[in-house]
């Protein structure tokens, strides 16, 4: 690693805020550059056009072939170009063209960090639908990226400060999620946990574990998942020197994390820990996905079509999520190394 990682920035769907919000976050920020070299996979046109959105020079922005190449000029924007223009897609409309090039600009990155040619991948919000609409059925960015390292044991962590909540299921219905909830997927979600609280030299940090139902269960009374699944997996995990404690709640759980009881939570689905993690920290969050051979941290906030291509969507979780994957970078090969011999010990 450089002494500044270098982090492949995605510019996300051309269509959304992606363009505008890089463009803030690279030009308006210059001090921002002594903690990482910013090159954006994506597109030349489009970030031309997300410039002169926010009322900059387009010259700014300077296309170059290698991440290894970029000056770090806090006066330019420096792009890898990958694929045809896409400046004639329409701003704020789902396009099967954006959805598209949104997913070459994340393999892309993937490549170049499987090279050695950048630190980290940050990524700037993709549209789903828009993906889908492009030949690409992946649920999001993180089942992508997990798809192209070849992992299968990884997580999607909301952070905020010391804050980081794992979840069991993410993209996928409410029943799908239940079902989805099995012994062998918890197993794996908290050897990753109790992983990643090791590598950060806190072994001995309790994790809290949502329950799945109201109450987690009543005793049986809302359900019996929490006691049939989660109560044994957490039981497991004590016995292999994890320290989970639950299925507690979530509705006292949550609120406790907030108030600083809990480093460590694991969500059972995806509105669980998105909508209360959201509603108090907003642009002060982070998505992580542990579980993963180099960084990744995205934006926790998604395409804002009804708002694209006005200048006013905000930079600063941008601006976060390159800051958390600048410091996160140094020291990944050992969250890494852990991710995979917690895997390994499940299938012992």
């Amino acid at each position: 690693m450089t002494a500044i990682p270098t982090l492949a920035v995605t510019m996300g769907d051309v269509a959304g805020i992606g363009p505008e919000i890089l463009a803030r976050a690279l030009l308006e920020h210059p001090e921002r550059r002594q903690q990482f070299v910013p090159v954006v996979i994506g597109d030349a046109d489009a970030m031309r056009r997300g410039v002169e959105i926010i009322g900059g020079d387009p010259a700014a922005v300077r296309v170059i072939d290698d991440p290894r190449d970029a000056t770090n000029d806090p006066h330019t924007i420096e792009v890898v170009q990958c694929g045809p223009s896409l400046r004639h897609v329409p701003i704020g409309e789902l396009s099967a063209e954006a959805g598209d090039g949104a997913y070459r600009f994340v393999v892309e990155a993937c490549r170049l960090a499987k090279e050695g040619a950048v630190d980290a991948i940050v990524t700037p919000p993709l549209n789903k639908a828009a993906m889908h609409a492009g030949g690409h059925a992946f649920p999001g960015h993180t089942e992508l990226l997990a798809h192209e390292f070849g992992v299968k044991n990884y997580s999607l962590v909301l952070s905020a400060g010391e804050l980081y909540v794992f979840h069991l299921t993410t993209h996928v219905s409410l029943t799908r999620a239940i079902t989805d909830i099995t012994p062998e997927r918890t197993d794996s979600v908290l050897q990753l946990v109790g992983a990643f609280a090791r590598s950060l030299g806190r072994p001995d940090e309790p994790i809290g574990v949502a329950g799945l139902n109201p109450h987690a269960g009543e005793n049986g009374l809302f359900g019996s998942e929490d006691a049939d699944v989660l109560a044994p997996a957490v039981a497991r995990a004590l016995e292999r020197g994890i320290e989970a404690r639950g299925p507690i709640a979530a509705d006292a759980l949550l609120p406790q994390a907030v108030r600083g009881k809990w480093k460590f939570v694991i969500a059972c689905y995806h509105d669980q820990g998105h909508a209360p993690f959201k509603a108090v920290y907003g642009d002060d969050g982070v998505n992580i996905t542990v579980g993963l051979p180099v960084v990744r941290v995205s934006v926790d906030h998604g395409t804002a079509f009804d708002i694209a291509g006005q200048g006013i969507a905000r930079e600063g979780s941008l601006l976060l999520a390159m800051e958390r994957a600048a410091e996160l970078a140094p020291g990944w090969d050992g969250v890494w190394q852990a991710a995979q011999e917690a895997s390994q010990a499940l299938s012992a």
